[in-house]
């Protein structure tokens, strides 16, 4: 008798048919985490950590192809999850999946439901090949574009943030608002529960006394504050007064990702030695923005969470970026000073500090969800609903702050980032 030999890397046990001769639970539910991306892998987690604790399901992960699938690998080996390979994982039947990113989910055997992978639904996609001029279509995630194939809704569900996202939806992809669910952001609680200890995260990042912590946020590509112009940073860390001003800066994971550590940790170590506190991409970066005092930031996610608290944002990085006008993006860029070349940068952050308007902020952070607070209790619904399951008792409702951020290392060459 012969035996079939298993295609590399296949995982048997617990995804075989005679599965109960194997395992030792045999659970009821089996959920697929469909990461595509480093950053859309951080955002899934504050789903399936809703499913803790109840022994019916059991959680998958898999690996699906894209551009910026450098470091995913190493984020799930970081997790311990149980991770089958991408063409085992689509030819296998589910209970349900998650995924924060739209490539390749018409693969998948189960109902799928999509999250945002950030603020919202800002930045908008191009619909024309590379080989011709850009044409921009609808939103990032809203686009029919990305919902759509073959003249069909792909997701079971669509998480949305805010209930005007449906209007939004209704105008990209009218197809799909049937689908969508309004269920909360969980960066947002999760900003919310932790100001109240700025203190603590402005400590973890070296900020004593009455100095005061400047942030740069960059997301990726050439229209970002790094991809736009390097120089901001270099401004600055050399332009304000050390003994006054601590500089951090907190980059998009697709940055790191995308080049690699070494190489960005090489890329900042100059400014790093002259006093660039460079925060570490494998830790909670919500703590940060907490900390700041300033913001000179992008059109990514980062600089719209910013406008919850309190400190006021300067614009750098392309200033005609590619945002849909309907999104609180673009009304936060149009009303947040940029930064200046031909001004010093200790003016231009006193004067957005004095000209802050706290009730144009205060609209704009409305607009990132209309369920603030709510995300884990409608989250955690929608998934059990989708799994036709009851949902055991909660034990834990309050919203957790978050953990202290850290700072890349360059004391220690062997110690690499740390995490």
């Amino acid at each position: 008798m012969s035996l079939t030999v298993p295609e590399p890397h296949t995982r048997h046990v617990p995804v075989r048919l005679d599965v109960q001769r194997w395992a030792t639970h045999r659970s009821r539910r089996r959920v697929l985490v469909v990461v595509h991306t480093v950053v859309t892998g951080q955002r899934l987690l504050d789903a399936i950590r809703l499913l803790e604790g109840d022994i019916r399901v059991q959680t998958f992960f898999t690996q699906a192809p894209d551009v910026f699938s450098n470091g995913v690998d190493a984020f799930l080996e970081g997790l311990g999850g149980l991770v089958l390979p991408w063409s085992q994982a689509v030819q296998t039947q589910f209970d349900l999946a998650l995924a924060a990113g739209h490539g390749n989910l018409h693969d998948v055997q189960a109902p799928v439901v999509v999250l945002p992978h950030g603020a919202g639904h800002n930045k908008v996609v191009s619909v024309a090949p590379e080989s011709r001029p850009a044409v921009l279509g609808g939103a990032h995630g809203l686009s029919r574009q990305r919902l759509m194939r073959d003249g069909a809704v792909v997701p079971e569900a669509i998480v949305l943030a805010h209930h005007e996202e449906l209007t939004r939806l209704g105008r990209d992809c009218p197809e799909a608002v049937p689908a969508a669910e309004v269920v909360g952001d969980p960066c947002f609680d999760r900003i919310a529960a932790s100001l109240p200890f700025w203190a603590l995260y402005r400590e973890a990042l070296g900020v004593k006394g009455r100095r005061r912590l400047v942030l740069a946020c960059s997301t990726w590509g050439p229209d970002s504050l790094l991809g736009h112009g390097w120089s901001t940073l270099e401004r600055l860390v050399t332009d304000l007064p050390k003994e006054e001003y601590r500089v951090a800066a907190l980059l998009h994971p697709h940055v790191w990702n995308a080049h690699g550590d070494w190489q960005v940790r090489a890329w900042h170590a100059e400014l790093a030695r002259a006093g660039l506190v460079l925060v570490s991409p494998h830790a909670d970066w919500t703590g940060v923005v907490v900390a700041a005092d300033h913001i000179v930031g992008d059109h990514g996610s980062v600089s719209l969470y910013g406008a919850m608290t309190g400190a006021p944002v300067l614009m750098a990085g392309r200033a005609d970026a590619p945002v849909d006008p309907g999104s609180p993006m673009a009304e936060l860029m149009s009303f947040a000073p940029r930064l200046r070349d031909d001004r010093p940068v200790r003016q231009q952050l006193n004067r957005s500090s004095v000209l802050r308007r706290a009730h144009r902020y205060e609209r704009v952070a409305a607009r990132i969800t209309s369920e603030p607070g709510r995300f884990a209790r409608r989250m955690r619904a929608l998934l059990y609903r989708k799994l036709r399951l009851r949902a055991p008792a909660v034990r834990q409702s309050a919203v957790e702050p978050a953990s202290l951020p850290r700072a890349v290392r360059y004391d220690d060459p062997g110690a690499g980032v740390s995490r």
